[in-house]
């Protein structure tokens, strides 16, 4: 409730006004002043807030209000001009609110210490360090394979996975790999029961067998130097993602396999293709069609949870509201409700999903988030979309169409993997996941999409007849040995988190691959950057599957990192940090509660991943394993009996309320931006001290400045005296 709040109070497009986002950043300076022991920073942020009364910087930044970027601050461009500056910090404010100020102070601060350290030569070496253009070039031995790509395409439902299992089934060896944990463990347990030896091989689980030919994990654990006859790459969309495309490219540019099968959406296809060519290998395209029809419906329940029937869906973006729409679904229709999100263990979506799939109980509805749009077997009749908006950890905003289109297409599926599957795992070829006409098909089952309330209908009417757009780029990240290169340019008290923003911003890319947005890495370097460690030991914690927005989260990765950086006993009892007594208290059927059930799992799985890297710190391995055993019983004790109380359910109906209001906003006639201010001159010397020579064209020193920047600059001049050899803030 109080993120909904910081996103609507006061509207962003008002606060982020000149005459309203000035006075809150010199306040914030002022803040982020006092309270730093940096006083190399201080004096930066004391300077920056002399010159920012300046009438000139306001009516600079207030006539380019109408120009929001679209790009969030965690795609980082050197920003050390007031204007340019500014501009930065109102869009940083806007994606990632006080946090996001907070970061691009911080890389502005190191980025006036790193022009006044780096030579000419210094930076050359790093550009050509960070020319990412050839991604192609990182798998030399991949490379002297001759791979053949097999594309699965086609919408949701379409028996595309199928097809490229029945061929992994048939091959000796082969890989499978998904985007969850759950689908790697579905297709894990089916390839033993067929009798192919198969490892399980996720972030925080490994399920190893001696002579496995199969090795089915997510996509993120994919082995790069294996030799492998068939590999399954699903989803194989994401490779556009903007923050988890580059586990999809580094699988499918770096696997050793001769032959390929891609699943996913026919938009990937003109990329693949693409990429397919650059590397030379053979490429060969299937498409499919929609097993069963799916339709938008022309109404909405009308906001009223008893006009609900047996099969249907309803989607929520918010763990409170899906617990709190449980518990309304509950009580108005006396039947029991499934329930399906993320941040739910794994092993209890699987029950929960069972008990929602089986006709025979009472479990006649499932509230799910989006996770479900990632292909989980779900028996689903119809989709409900509670809302058409979502907070992203920052603020609200609309969701994409390729996103409702996804989550929508879950609706109707023609059979689910236990209904279509016979007792000896093969399926039944005269009904399921035929190549013959629709028409032919015998008693399709009709997907259905509606929303609940009126107002977001239109919404998701539209989305699902747009056509989508091609994906045009491919996610990268840089490889691990050239960010250990990259870092040897910095001293030692470098902040990590500016090490890896300073390599996205030089970053030379092929407009084919795009670099993807760092978002928690930023924030658990940022957490674990008092700790001794190792570049190597850094990057591994950057890469792990931890958010330290949850508050909670920050002192436990801390001590993890202590343990490893102090060689100390990371023994699971002797971390205090980690909250194992929560298992010791009585059960309350509380959000709080809930809450922290779901941290200590979060807290053991990170356990767990860390211990497959550093396994003779993380020694209590088993432990750790029946631990989250004992966590996930008791989430689903709660699962079976919570009930929101009615002030959550209260706040839950306001929440929704607002929603509403912003949906209808949408249909507001929008006043174009008045240009004829657009060409007011704004001078914007750099922040820096006199000092450092500014650079022209030629390598030049510039041999002008202007007046008013020069009083602008006032104080900033001594910027070079205050910040020589200071340590990051």
């Amino acid at each position: 409730m109080d993120n909904w709040k910081s996103a609507h109070d006061p509207p962003r497009a008002s606060f982020l006004k000149s005459q309203n986002f000035i006075p809150w950043l010199i306040a914030r300076l002022q803040t982020l002043e006092k309270n730093t022991a940096n006083p190399g920073y201080a004096t930066f942020a004391r300077n920056l807030t002399a010159i920012l009364p300046n009438k000139s910087i306001q009516i600079a930044l207030e006539n380019q209000n109408s120009t929001h970027s679209k790009q969030s601050q965690w795609q980082p461009s050197e920003q050390t001009r007031p204007l340019s500056l500014l501009k930065s910090l109102r869009t940083a404010y806007n994606f990632n609110g006080d946090s996001g100020v907070d970061l691009q102070l911080g890389y502005a601060y190191h980025g006036l210490l790193a022009a006044r350290k780096f030579s000419k030569i210094d930076v050359q070496d790093q550009e050509r360090l960070a020319d990412l253009r050839y991604p192609v070039e990182w798998y030399p031995a991949t490379r002297a394979v001759q791979r053949k790509i097999i594309m699965h395409v086609g919408p949701t439902n379409s028996g595309k996975t199928y097809h490229a299992l029945k061929r992994l089934e048939q091959a000796k060896t082969g890989i499978y790999a998904g985007p969850l944990r759950l689908l790697a463990h579905e297709v894990y347990t089916r390839l033993n029961a067929k009798g192919k030896i198969c490892d399980l091989v996720t972030g925080d689980e490994k399920a190893v067998q001696e002579n496995a030919e199969m090795r089915s994990c997510t996509v993120e654990m994919v082995p790069l130097n294996v030799d492998v006859d068939v590999a399954v790459i699903d989803e194989i969309q994401m490779i556009g993602h903007k923050e988890r495309g580059w586990a999809w490219t580094q699988a499918f540019l770096g696997l050793k396999a001769k032959e390929i099968h891609l699943c996913g959406e026919e938009r990937s296809v003109p990329l693949i293709r693409e990429l397919a060519a650059s590397m030379g290998d053979e490429l060969e395209i299937n498409t499919y069609k929609r097993l069963s029809p799916l339709k938008t419906m022309s109404t909405s329940l009308h906001g009223d949870l008893r006009n609900l029937r047996k099969g249907d869906c309803v989607v929520v973006f918010s763990r409170l509201g899906i617990r709190a729409m449980k518990a309304d679904i509950e009580r108005l229709t006396r039947k029991r409700v499934a329930i399906v999100y993320g941040s739910l263990p794994p092993e209890i979506r699987a029950q929960q999903a069972k008990l929602f799939n089986d006709p025979d109980n009472d479990y006649d509805f499932l509230v799910a988030s989006d996770a479900i749009g990632m292909g989980l077997n779900l028996a689903i009749k119809r989709i409900i979309f509670e809302t058409v908006q979502k907070y992203n950890g920052f603020r609200i905003e609309l969701i994409e169409p390729a996103h409702l289109k996804q989550i929508a297409g879950r609706a109707g599926r023609y059979r689910t993997a236990a209904q279509a599957e016979g007792p000896d795992g093969s399926l039944d070829k005269a009904t399921a996941y035929s190549r013959k006409p629709l028409m032919q098909l015998p008693s399709p089952n009709v997907g259905l999409v509606t929303t609940l309330e009126a107002a977001d209908l239109p919404i998701v009417q539209r989305a699902m007849q747009t056509e989508l757009d091609p994906i045009m780029s491919a996610g990268i990240l840089p490889p691990t040995t050239i960010l250990m290169k990259f870092a040897t340019y910095f001293p030692p008290s470098t902040s990590f988190s500016y090490i890896l923003l300073r390599l996205h911003e030089l970053s030379l890319k092929h407009p084919r691959y795009h670099l993807c947005t760092l978002k928690d890495q930023i924030g658990i370097a940022d957490v674990i950057q008092p700790v001794r460690l190792t570049i190597h030991d850094r990057i591994i914690f950057c890469a792990s599957p931890c958010s330290v927005r949850e508050q909670v989260m920050a002192p436990i990765l801390q001590a993890y990192a202590r343990c490893v950086g102090e060689n100390t006993s990371g023994a699971l009892l002797d971390i205090p940090e980690i909250p194992l007594e929560i298992l010791d208290e009585e059960m309350k059927l509380e959000r709080g509660y809930m809450s922290s059930l779901e941290n200590l799992h979060k807290a053991l799985v990170l356990y767990l991943w860390l211990s497959y890297r550093f396994a003779g710190v993380f020694i209590n391995q088993a432990m750790a394993f029946y631990v989250k055993r004992l966590v996930e019983e008791k989430i689903d004790k709660m699962l079976a009996e919570y009930s929101s109380s009615p002030a959550i359910r209260e706040k839950i109906r306001r929440m929704r309320e607002e929603a509403l209001r912003q949906i209808s906003k949408l249909n507001e006639p929008v006043a174009e931006p008045d240009d004829s201010q657009a060409q007011i001159e704004m001078p914007d010397a750099p922040l820096v001290p006199d000092d450092v020579p500014a650079q022209g064209p030629e390598g030049q020193e510039s041999q002008s400045a202007d007046p008013p920047i020069a009083e602008q600059r006032h104080g900033i001049d001594k910027l070079a005296e205050a910040t020589s050899g200071a340590s990051p803030p």
